[in-house]
């Protein structure tokens, strides 16, 4: 019955108050400008998620307070949330290597927030970046010993495909090449997973979820109208979104779809419009209907900073 309604409700454009949609990436600089940055560093525009669509990866946000004065760019960073990656966003200062700072933020792993929010990471404590170079789509990442240390199977995909992700939301960077103490690998650990030819994040796609949100990251402080972008590979497209208080209050409920689905992933980017008179904490949450027995699964909740 509920898989029935939700059709219904889908059908009759119910969810008037979100918007799919798909374009170009857009900066995430937080001043709304892009800087030119130098060619051995990527340019701060993010790549889509999903394979091979194209979608922004911006939302119109806040910062996260740090104890840098001025954070101009917002960065994602992919860690680990019950075996599969998920996606915190982390503010940087202004830099011409903006590669650098972003996967030197991976390599330091979660916050003790992040962590109590249950993200994890692969990549062993002490791994140390020696050098980072990008030239013709190709990002060359050279790292510690420390890399390849300890770990099974799933560790070493794990680990490789969060480099991989975090260095790909830039625009310039298709794929990633390493190296381990200055030396070109063709395989990472004794799992030998393969990284040359350099892997892109087709390699990885099945340590995605299958409702994978990009933006906005958790802990974020987010204004109305509310952003939302991902890749979702769910029965038929369709999953269902939700925006609500601390206290249960529901802003909005809805039906969406991503540009595909039922075995292939695909895009969304939504738009939600909510209203709050005081700043609030708040909570998205993102599933759909089994088509078996209409039950909740493919769960995602992002606790956020609401503000009028």
């Amino acid at each position: 019955m509920r898989r029935r309604a939700f059709l219904v409700w889908l059908a009759a454009g119910a969810s008037g108050a979100i918007v799919a949609c798909r374009g170009e990436a857009t900066p995430t600089a937080s001043v709304g400008q892009t800087p030119t940055l130098p060619a051995t560093q990527p340019a701060v525009v993010p790549t889509p998620t999903a394979l091979p669509a194209t979608t922004p990866v911006a939302a119109t946000v806040t910062p996260v307070p740090t104890a840098s004065p001025v954070a101009d760019f917002l960065v994602s960073l992919y860690f680990l949330r019950d075996e599969r990656l998920a996606v915190v966003r982390r503010p940087v200062t202004r830099t011409p290597r903006v590669g650098t700072a972003a996967l030197e933020a991976l390599l330091a792993g979660p916050t003790p927030q992040e962590a109590a929010w249950g993200f994890t990471t692969e990549i062993p404590s002490g791994t140390q970046l020696r050098d980072l170079a990008i030239a013709d789509g190709i990002a060359t990442v050279d790292l510690s010993s420390d890399f390849t240390s300890g770990g099974g199977s799933f560790s070493m995909r794990a680990r490789v495909a969060q480099v991989v992700f975090t260095l790909t939301q830039f625009s310039s960077v298709e794929a990633v090449r390493f190296r381990i103490d200055g030396q070109p690998v063709e395989a990472i650990g004794g799992e030998g997973v393969v990284v040359d030819p350099p892997p892109g994040r087709a390699a990885f796609e099945d340590l995605l979820p299958l409702i994978f949100v990009e933006a906005p990251g958790p802990g974020e402080t987010v204004r109305s109208p509310l952003r939302v972008t991902g890749s979702a590979n769910t029965f038929e497209a369709m999953f269902m979104v939700r925006l609500s208080t601390a206290d249960g209050t529901v802003l909005y409920e809805g039906p969406a779809m991503a540009t595909s689905g039922s075995g292939t992933r695909g895009t969304f980017d939504l738009t939600i419009a909510f209203d709050v008179a005081e700043p609030v904490d708040g909570t998205l949450r993102l599933w759909e209907y089994s088509a078996r027995d209409g039950s909740e699964i493919n769960v995602v909740e992002i606790p956020l900073r609401l503000e009028p």
